[in-house]
């Protein structure tokens, strides 16, 4: 692989990186060879050219000599050319549109390249297909050496160059691994039969022995001319190795003789060295090169000789020098960027606030719409069955619409980019187990077993744990909801591949023809259920694949019509152990409440709604222990907790005048009212506004519309916690 100067037919010229390799017959006769160029100022428009040339394609992948493996954007195998086949003993067929390049690769090398580039790129680099793209992706220029494994699972040493393939638009489409088997002896005859860079190699003082076809076309001399003859310092600028041997001087401190002796010093002390000089040819002309030098050394690890290893500089100086052009005009687009950037982060910090505003409207009425149908569903009289039914479908409505609003918030915090992950490691078998919990009521309701494979332990996984289960519960629903009658639905976890581990929901539905399929990650597309009679909004998939792909994992589905499908998705293995931690949240859920002390207890609501206030005096209604005080606004609340000292304070965010953050501040600022728990119950319901809450102080956050159970629960923990600090016993 080299860099020359191409001359186009109206005669201007453009820098190129040519790739040269040599095209065999089945008797590995040589009856060509394909030089492939990337015009390094215009990379894209050459591998359009490239992808657009049919017999330099068929070129390509008819050749034997080597491996010629594309594959699509996601790097499944597209193409498996006779190389690769001959190389690997996989048919085509074996591997195309089933596997990965990296399936075939040394898996502990592709995690060591993962964390090698994750080190040099400042980002981390997922194990797998990615780690062997991740440069070309970036459109950086990548050659790299692994170790291939064969079908009969042997192993070979390969060098494989990497392309991204890419559309008319820039996008990328696809990727083009092209490998070349490393041998020793092959490699050795590449080296000094080559014309693309001189190979001279010396006695031990430093007489020219080898003389390679690539130094005699670089510098003029035939072999004969100058092995036993002369040293490499007699081909070299005087003056420069003058200059090296005074650098060297001081560098290393000790004298150095201008000559042979200057050009190999580091080397003869086991110093790998690289340098830079100018080499003259027999005409008396001139060129820049970059040599590289090595000692060559016996069984007894005695010096033998040097050898040096030589490149025109030209095309490089060349390169460099158009790429400082570069570096210019990128300096001056900066402050474009920047303003760029900055317009940006104004339009996010923009939807951001109104998805916020939203979130709030919306969940105001619903507030008002679900809690008192709740307490008219278990009001005493209880409803006539004529009422029962009525009010059953306002709460299925009502719920049903909370759950599409909840959807489509956080759908457009993914596509906004704003949505918080925690990763870490986390146990598989604990979710599961949550998931088969909440899960076991609708299934008994629609008639569906579900069974939970035992987990050969505890599964663990770098992931954010209430994702996952939101994923898990997503894909449960939707294999309940779209079941057979007396159908069945099996959840199991198992290891993939090296590092991954796949959650896996099977059900015994109608399955999807490959139509479906091809539309199933569609935002609002519920392929053609809309008249049937089960409820969804055509988001959960979607959100589901953007929350596993943030996660680092892939997700999808293999499904067969009139048998069923099976919808899975793989994570990151984590090592970490799992430590032992406290109940589940479903068991927490789940846990009794806690009744407190007998007596009458003062509750303090802030909430300038009138409708959200009248459903927190219904409530209250059914709990004789509590008397309730009200106050409308911010200010008049801190007043009257200080006047009151109320044993539990429920607190609205959007008030007059001052808001519930700010009035919870004070009161934790007053020492008559610090030790007061105060409740957040607010319809600002993002995961930002509640995470704010959280990190101010409150109690607990409930967010609108009120679930009675949780609203009760919620009261007798913070009565408990009231209790304790009274009895002298703060937490």
């Amino acid at each position: 692989i080299y860099e020359l100067t191409y001359i186009r037919k109206d005669g201007s010229r453009f820098p190129a990186v040519v790739s040269v390799t040599a095209l065999r017959d089945a008797q590995d006769a040589i009856i060509g060879y394909l030089l492939i160029g990337t015009d390094n100022t215009a990379r894209k428009q050459a591998e359009e050219a490239l992808l657009k040339a049919g017999a330099l394609q068929n070129a390509i992948f008819n050749s034997a000599n080597f491996s010629s493996i594309a594959t699509d954007a996601k790097g499944v195998i597209q193409i498996f050319n006779v190389g690769a086949e001959r190389m690997l003993g996989y048919t085509a067929a074996e591997v195309m549109n089933k596997i990965t390049p990296a399936d075939i690769s040394d898996p502990q090398e592709v995690i060591a390249r993962a964390q090698a580039l994750s080190l040099e790129l400042g980002t981390p680099i997922t194990p797998g297909f990615e780690a062997l793209v991740f440069k070309a992706s970036r459109g950086i220029e990548d050659i790299y050496e692994l170790t291939y494994i064969r079908k009969d699972g042997s192993r070979f040493p390969a060098v494989v160059s990497v392309t991204a393939l890419r559309d008319a638009q820039d996008a990328i489409i696809g990727y083009l691994l092209i490998g070349t088997e490393l041998k020793a002896g092959a490699l050795q005859s590449a080296i000094f039969n080559s014309a693309n860079f001189s190979s001279i190699a010396t006695d031990a003082k430093g007489v020219i022995q080898i003389f390679n076809v690539g130094a005699e076309r670089m510098l003029g001399y035939t072999a004969a001319e100058v092995m036993n003859k002369i040293t490499p310092a007699d081909i070299s600028d005087p003056q420069e190795v003058i200059a090296r041997a005074k650098a060297l001087s001081v560098e290393l401190g000790t004298p150095i003789t201008p000559g042979f002796e200057a050009l190999v010093f580091k080397a003869s002390r086991g110093i790998e060295d690289i340098y830079e000089l100018t080499y003259i040819r027999k005409d008396g002309s001139r060129f820049p090169a970059v040599v590289s030098v090595t000692a060559l050394r016996d069984a007894q690890d005695a010096i033998i000789g040097y050898l040096l290893i030589g490149t025109d500089n030209t095309a490089r100086q060349q390169v460099e020098a158009e790429r400082r052009r570069l570096d210019t005009v990128l300096q001056e687009s900066h402050l474009e960027l920047k303003k760029a950037k900055v317009a940006a982060d104004e339009a996010n910090l923009a939807k951001s606030d109104f998805l916020s505003s939203m979130s709030h409207e919306l969940r105001s009425p619903l507030n008002a719409i679900l809690g008192f149908a709740q307490l008219m569903e278990t009001g005493t009289p209880l409803p006539t069955v004529s009422q029962k039914d009525s009010i059953d479908q306002i709460l299925k409505a009502g719920w049903y619409l909370l759950e599409l609003i909840n959807e489509i918030l956080d759908l457009a915090l993914v596509e906004s980019g704003k949505l918080s992950l925690s990763l870490e490691p986390m146990s598989l078998a604990e979710v599961l187990a949550d998931c088969q919990a909440m899960i076991d009521l609708q299934a008994q309701k629609s008639g569906i077993r579900v069974f939970f494979a035992a987990p050969q332990g505890p599964w663990v996984v770098r992931a954010d744990r209430t994702r996952v289960k939101q994923v898990l519960l997503n894909l449960l629903s939707n294999a309940i909801k779209y079941n057979r009658i007396g159908g069945r639905v099996d959840v199991r976890c198992e290891a993939v591949e090296v590092g991954r581990t796949r959650v896996s929901v099977q059900d015994t539905g109608e399955g999807l023809s490959a139509d479906k399929l091809s539309q199933l990650f569609q935002s609002f597309n519920r392929l053609g259920q809309e008249a049937g009679g089960q409820e969804g909004t055509g988001i959960g998939l979607v959100m589901s694949k953007r929350l596993v792909e943030l996660m680092g994992g892939r997700i999808g589905v293999d499904s067969q019509v009139g048998v069923g499908s099976v919808f899975w998705f793989d994570l990151e293995t984590s090592a970490a152990a799992q430590t032992a931690g406290g109940p589940s949240e479903n068991q927490l859920a789940l846990a009794p409440s806690q009744v407190p002390s007998a007596g009458l207890h003062t509750l303090l609501c802030v909430e300038d709604n009138p409708a959200n206030l009248l459903l927190v005096e219904r409530l209250l209604e059914r709990r004789p222990d509590i008397r309730m005080l009200s106050a409308p606004d911010g200010r008049s609340g801190v007043e009257m907790a200080r006047a009151h000292q109320p044993e539990v304070i429920l607190m609205d965010i959007n008030l007059p005048g001052i808001n519930g953050i700010t009035a919870l501040r004070i009161l934790r600022a007053d020492a008559a009212t610090a030790h007061i728990p105060v409740v957040a119950l607010s319809a600002n319901a993002m995961p930002r506004d509640i995470e704010r809450g959280l990190q101010a102080g409150f109690f607990r956050y409930m967010t609108k519309p009120i679930k009675v159970s949780e609203f009760m629960a919620t009261l007798d923990a913070a009565l408990a916690h009231a209790r304790t600090w009274h009895e002298g016993e703060p937490e």
